[in-house]
């Protein structure tokens, strides 16, 4: 049975928040040079820097700055890769201080962290953390020490694990909104939980005291709360259907309008996510197709009627009636032509694209 990764987060005792400080403060610091090296070398010698040309410019300061050999090439690596995702010469500086400081981010590579004594032994020390994957059962591959805008570290690592093969056998079509936040062809949906609007008077009260703790406190259960229904949901959908298919649907062109708020509460991105590796870990299949005319198309007849809704004008519309007779819910309509299209999508075969 072949083996896939997966992320493990667990949190970091308090205690060690001043190391990790100081270690997070050291890597801005190389982050920052790598970053200024970088921009001249194309300002002046039109040369792009690969990672394994900025490694011995970084080589021994390690010891100087309190890091790990290792962190400083994942910095570099790291660097590298941002600069060709988001096609820039030059990134944003890491700032230690300030309103506007930088999370602490300390990277580690494969072998450099191990479980030691019921604790994680980075770079000589070692690390108490609160458990709750059993650790010493997995082999570390690459990770971070990550902190949190409540200043919390965690500990993320990458490990292998083998799929559990628990997925259902029904199918399911889903299709993302804001009435509700996902209705499937067939089951209960998802309703839109009022995670932000419910706090909302408690963090502008929060906001107006200039009392930040308390409105990093309010953030952070509105993110908990929004991700316990998604993780809840998800695993549902995943232990009865084996074939689990989401429309395409951005929240970027809609985060722009006045929905932005209900939009950025219904979490579409996080579901996605939440679907995609629960399936892969639990041997189902998780598509992801276009859903473009969806809701005017009929489940029943498949023709596009000229009746239905169309367009952010007819978002109000949640029933129509088809020329064929059929009334149809909006949601559910376009739920089931999802459904219908990820087996379309099955039938003749995924393309393989070669990689790069």
């Amino acid at each position: 049975m072949a083996e896939f990764t997966k992320t493990l987060k667990v949190r970091v005792r308090d205690k060690h928040a001043n190391v990790l400080r100081r270690q997070a403060a050291a890597v801005n610091s190389v982050w920052n040079f790598v970053n200024e090296l970088s921009h001249r070398s194309i300002r002046e010698r039109r040369q792009f820097l690969s990672a394994f040309d900025l490694h011995p410019y970084t080589k021994g300061a390690g010891k100087l700055l309190g890091l790990h050999s290792q962190t400083l090439q994942v910095v570099a690596q790291e660097y590298v890769n941002r600069r060709k995702q988001f096609r820039k010469s030059k990134l944003a500086w890491r700032k230690t201080h300030g309103v506007r400081r930088s999370l602490g981010w300390v990277p580690v590579n494969t072998g450099a962290a191990v479980w030691h004594n019921g604790q994680v032994r980075f770079h000589g020390q070692h690390y108490r953390v609160w458990d709750s994957y059993g650790l010493s059962q997995y082999k570390f591959r690459s990770g971070c020490f990550s902190e949190d805008a409540r200043g919390r570290w965690y500990f993320c690592v990458v490990v292998s694990v083998k799929p559990d093969r628990r997925c259902g056998t029904g199918s399911v079509g889903l299709d993302l909104g804001l009435k509700t936040t996902a209705t499937p062809s067939s089951g209960e949906p998802l309703q839109a939980g009022r995670f932000y609007r419910d706090q909302e008077q408690k963090f502008a009260v929060a906001q107006r005291a200039r009392n930040k703790k308390r409105v990093q406190a309010i953030h952070a259960k509105i993110r908990n709360r929004r991700h316990d229904a998604l993780h809840k949901y998800s695993r549902k959908l995943v232990n009865n259907n084996g074939l689990i298919v989401v429309g395409n649907v951005s929240s970027s062109g809609l985060a722009k309008t006045t929905m932005a708020k209900s939009v950025l509460d219904a979490g579409w991105s996080t579901l996605k996510t939440l679907l995609s590796y629960k399936c892969e870990s639990a041997g189902g299949i998780f598509l992801e197709v276009d859903e473009r005319y969806t809701t005017q198309t009929c489940s029943c007849c498949g023709s596009l009627s000229p009746n239905s809704p169309k367009g952010r004008a007819g978002l109000g519309i949640r029933e129509w009636a088809c020329e064929c007779g059929v009334t149809h819910n909006r949601d559910s309509n376009a739920a089931r032509n999802i459904l219908a299209f990820g087996h379309k999508r099955l039938e003749v075969g995924i393309p393989f694209q070669k990689a790069g």
